[in-house]
């Protein structure tokens, strides 16, 4: 499972103005991506607003992020819900040209028992077609997924091949570290904390920051995996600020803000979701343009 190795991209689905999907902008950000030098891409995940499309709009957002990727990355597809039926059903008539797993966050609202979780993720499992990646990412969710869980789950099902962990608990990632089949995968679902995680054991990252700067970032996390830590810290400390406006008022608002400024796609959302406040953009349009010069002077001979 060494495609899931290194920085695979949380993509935002553009929208026009009026809130359709922005299908050239769609493919503007996978060519933008793909030559940024990322690992591998994800289509709906929560970065994707995916709980804002209806069915019909996720199946067209699959179909057309797969033809334009063309076999040139790796593609996981964001299949989840907190009704464990529906996201079965999904699952079973999910179209795989193209996809290489499946990343399922943890049910949502329900808060679940460990029990009702793993007998979730037990179900889906055992409807894939594809591999699956756990998500655990409670400051979303409402409910954690303990570490003996992820490796009750990772130990019973070998189609479930890893985890992206966002819940920040560096003892709880411990655990998984210790007790884990040896191919399961840790994979950092958190920007800011992608390198310790790494340090840690970690397989490298879901991003979001990667939609704006693929290249500064992929090429962090690189150094990363090569045990380069000292080189890879100057351009950790180089990102904080702009990671940490990316989520000051909300993710995605706050990437489309930089997507938008670097002409890749617009910075529209949808409700409940709006957009970030006018000093906020500004700030974000300044850091994006300070870290792209950055990233341009880099790549001049």
């Amino acid at each position: 499972m060494n495609r899931f190795y290194g920085t695979g991209v949380a993509m935002v689905t553009p929208f026009l103005s009026d809130g359709q999907v922005d299908y050239p902008g769609l493919s503007s950000l996978i060519n933008y991506l793909t030559e940024g030098g990322v690992e591998y891409l994800v289509s709906l995940g929560t970065t994707g607003e995916s709980a804002t499309l209806n069915k019909d709009e996720k199946k067209k957002v699959f179909a057309h992020t797969a033809e334009v990727n063309n076999g040139r990355l790796p593609l996981v597809a964001g299949i989840a819900g907190n009704n464990t039926y529906e996201v079965v059903e999904h699952i079973k008539h999910f179209d795989t040209t193209g996809y290489s797993a499946i990343l399922s966050a943890s049910p949502y609202y329900n808060k679940p028992t460990q029990e009702g979780i793993y007998q979730h993720y037990k179900a889906i499992a055992e409807a894939s077609p594809l591999p699956v990646i756990l998500y655990n990412v409670p400051s979303r969710t409402g409910s954690n997924i303990a570490a003996e869980t992820t490796t009750r789950l990772a130990h019973d099902f070998k189609n479930i091949i890893g985890i992206k962990e966002a819940s920040g608990n560096f003892d709880q990632l411990n655990q998984i570290m210790r007790d884990k089949p040896e191919d399961f995968l840790l994979i950092s679902g958190d920007d800011p904390i992608s390198l310790p995680m790494i340090a840690l054991g970690g397989v490298g990252v879901i991003s979001v920051v990667g939609n704006a700067l693929p290249r500064l970032f992929s090429d962090m996390i690189r150094l990363c995996l090569k045990g380069d830590f000292k080189a890879a810290q100057k351009d950790h400390l180089e990102l904080i600020e702009f990671t940490r406006m990316m989520f000051a008022e909300g993710n995605p608002a706050g990437v489309k803000t930089a997507l938008k400024y670097l002409d890749i796609c617009g910075d529209a959302v949808r409700l409940p979701l709006v957009q970030v406040s006018s000093k906020l953009a500004e700030k974000i349009t300044l850091e994006t343009q300070k870290l792209a010069s950055h990233v341009a002077a880099q790549q001049t001979p």
